[in-house]
């Protein structure tokens, strides 16, 4: 009677009925996913019945680990991506901490001009897609040996790039380097901004050189971020499937992503099942790392005071030359793709840009029987109208859930903290992040292409988008959510109590008000990451519930650039003005934490 006594007691407070209820939908959504895509491991699927002699769907087999690990093909299957992918990999994270690390000393720690425009530019190439660059790279670099029509440096030019420079890991690592680069200036110019200037003052005082300040207290003090952002970027490159798919394919510069897209959606699924099990893991490794890193760093902080004197380098004569050398070139990475998405959408004959060859065909035209299948203009397109209506309504959808799930999950584990059921949903609702979208893509396939139990098969229905997307994007609102609520004190909502207000009532009127702006963004975060998301969706889309990145992709895989383009520049003006409003809308800007002065 105790026991019953006491659970009526626990089931009356709402945060605790919350806090049960989402552990068992994110067990279910999480570990379970994780279960049966082990299990898909060991088990045949329909297009493998050729191979595996003698067995049915459905049968165990050590086939495919076989297969992929210890078989003569191993090495085009699964080492040679693995080492593909570890190269890029590698080779983004030198790029993004060496150039984002470089604009951050330079916008904290220096008199450059130009630091509230360069800070604020210097975001763009993280907040639009990843494959953007990669298309604008194809744009200007590709040459008539791989591309067909040449790019357009070799139609101004006259001169071929060579092989290695338009594709594979080398404009790879280059465009996913640019692409991270603001993510490692936000976290390293974050540190380098509110370090306390006293030890840098302290030590100009005892005559020590710019330099030595450099080595010995600046890097030292950093050092964690860099680090940190080190194995962000490491996992966010391990996990990209874009660009290496734009840049890479036509060589066979195949990653672990573009080859388990190869493996699922051909004769293999098996084999794809295992690719995105090991990332997941590494996933994982990389992303207990950081926590690690992150702890540890918490443990022997020793700066407790800040300067408001920060000694700033004189560049001298170089201030000048080195701050319009860098806006040029943010405004060669962020302003330039846009240009070659329009104009490479206007060219009737790839690589001629004479004015004669420029056409509106490809926007507003009712399509040519000799081109593209006669397929209409982007802007008389019934099936872009379609894809383009797929992914606002997918992303609203996905946003509204998300948002919702994160308010009700951050309220929960802060009225709960340190509790193991708060934890546990702490832990839970993060757990999306830590896997590569592709790979979550995958295991979501795997679970919902059959019935399981009440829930029918979901493959190919709009319905599987959502839930993919709703819980892929959960840490991003339950991060902001939790933020949110710790700033609260529970004398507020005690008031409420106090005064008889129900509990739906006070989040309403009491809690979603005080602290709308960050709940707000944990609406639209998602909703943003959403439209432009390409590697979560490749795998579940199908002809009726295709989504707009999902449409570039295949229509720049069949050689319809002008399209391809067009509709890239929609998805990139779209995203952007999105992001415009969200700082509008709720006063918050990723490049303010550091910006310039």
């Amino acid at each position: 009677m105790n026991y019953r006594n006491r659970a009526i007691s626990f089931l009356k407070k709402p945060h605790n009925v919350i806090l049960v209820s989402l552990a068992v939908i994110l067990l279910y959504l999480t570990v379970v996913p994780m279960l049966t895509i082990v299990m898909d491991t060991f088990t045949v699927h329909q297009a493998e019945l050729m191979r595996v002699k003698g067995a049915r769907v459905g049968d165990f087999t050590l086939y495919h680990w076989a297969k992929v690990l210890f078989s003569s093909a191993s090495k085009k299957i699964f080492y040679e991506p693995f080492l593909n992918t570890m190269l890029v990999a590698f080779g983004t994270c030198f790029i993004a901490i060496l150039l984002g690390g470089t604009v951050a000393w330079l916008v904290t720690r220096t008199n450059m001009r130009f630091k509230g425009v360069i800070s604020t530019l210097f975001i763009f190439p993280y907040i639009m897609p990843s494959w953007t660059l990669a298309m604008a790279w194809l744009n200007f670099f590709k040459n008539s040996l791989v591309g067909g029509a040449p790019g357009f440096f070799t139609a101004i030019t006259g001169i071929q790039t060579p092989n290695w420079f338009a594709y594979g890991p080398f404009p790879i690592v280059v465009v996913l380097g640019l692409h991270y680069a603001p993510f490692a200036y936000i976290l390293i110019g974050g540190i380098l901004r509110n370090m306390d200037a006293n030890l840098e003052e302290a030590a100009l005082i005892l005559k020590a050189s710019r330099g030595k300040i450099m080595r010995k207290i600046t890097i030292p003090i950093v050092l964690p971020a860099m680090l940190s952002t080190f194995l962000l970027v490491f996992s966010s490159a391990m996990s990209a499937f874009a660009v290496p798919a734009f840049l890479g394919t036509s060589v066979r510069f195949q990653v672990l992503t573009t080859q388990m897209f190869r493996t699922l959606n051909g004769l293999n699924p098996g084999y794809g099942y295992i690719i995105a099990l090991i990332m997941i893991l590494i996933g994982v490794l990389i992303l207990g790392i950081n926590q690690k890193i992150i702890g540890t760093r918490r443990s022997f902080t020793t700066i407790t005071g800040k300067s408001s004197n920060i000694a700033y380098l004189n560049l001298r004569g170089f201030r000048s030359i080195i701050s319009v050398l860098l806006l040029l070139f943010i405004a060669l990475v962020c302003i330039v793709p846009l240009f070659s998405f329009a104009l490479e959408s206007f060219i009737m004959e790839p690589g001629n840009y004479s004015l004669r060859n420029f056409t509106t065909l490809f926007w507003v035209g009712s399509g040519d029987p000799t081109i593209a299948n006669g397929e209409p203009g982007v802007l008389r397109n019934s099936s872009i109208f379609h894809g383009l209506w797929n992914s606002v309504r997918l992303s609203v959808i996905v946003a509204f859930i998300a948002g919702s799930v994160g308010i009700l999950a951050g309220y929960a584990i802060v009225k709960r903290r340190n509790s193991r059921l708060s934890l546990l949903v702490n832990n839970l609702a993060f757990f999306p992040y830590l896997m590569p979208s592709m790979a979550f893509g995958a295991i979501y396939l795997s679970m919902f292409a059959v019935k399981r139990g009440f829930i029918p098969p979901l493959y190919g229905t709009f319905a599987l988008l959502v839930l993919v997307g709703a819980v892929k994007y959960l840490p991003f609102a339950s991060r902001a959510s939790v933020g949110a609520m710790h700033q609260l004190s529970n004398e507020i909502e005690e008031a409420g109590t106090i005064q008889g207000i129900g509990w739906g009532k006070r989040m309403l009127r009491i809690i979603i008000p005080i602290q709308k702006a960050s709940f707000l963004s944990g609406y639209l975060l998602p909703f943003i990451s959403c439209m432009r998301e390409l590697s979560l969706f490749i795998l579940l889309v199908t002809p009726s519930s295709r989504i707009l990145t999902t449409m570039l992709f295949q229509y720049n895989e069949k050689g319809w650039n002008q399209y391809a383009n067009a509709i890239n520049l929609l998805i990139v003006l779209f995203v952007v003005i999105s992001n415009l409003v969200v700082n509008r809308v709720t006063g918050a800007s990723i490049d303010k934490g550091i910006g310039g002065q």
